[in-house]
């Protein structure tokens, strides 16, 4: 699995790699106009991301407008809707506007509510056959 971390909190970046490195590369984006960067520069090589965890709150451009560029990028890609790269939004703040905003302008594939919880990442991966069922 390819992953791209988007968090500019150091200690919740550290966390989602500790996570995440097991099964497979983590690349780190500190903004949103990093995670569009890096997104783009994937896209370009052939070698898209499988996972983002895109964290809501961030410098430069906010996770919400990240998101949009993204599926806006796939989209004049002609990435289909069933090949769109998976993104968890991650967030600090569980309210039900950002779900909304995230699930329905945004078109994420998950909403994971800071501190992330090992047990619920895991089950969230498996949930979209991102990791195996048997995977811990």
């Amino acid at each position: 699995m390819r992953t791209l971390i988007v968090e500019d909190d150091l200690i919740s970046r550290r966390l989602l790699q500790k996570l995440l490195a097991p099964f497979g590369e983590c690349h780190v984006a500190t903004n949103g106009r990093e995670a569009v960067e890096a997104f783009s520069l994937a896209m370009v090589e052939r070698e898209p991301y499988d996972l983002i965890c895109l964290d809501i709150m961030l410098p430069e451009m906010d996770g919400q407008e990240a998101l949009k560029t993204l599926r806006r990028i796939e989209s004049e890609m002609g990435v289909s809707p069933s090949d769109e790269v998976k993104v968890f939004m991650t967030t600090a703040l569980d309210s039900m506007k950002n779900v909304m905003e995230a699930y329905y302008r945004g078109g994420c594939t998950a909403y994971l509510v800071k501190p992330i919880e090992k047990e619920k990442l895991y089950a969230t991966l498996r949930e979209y056959k991102l990791i195996a069922e048997d995977s811990p």
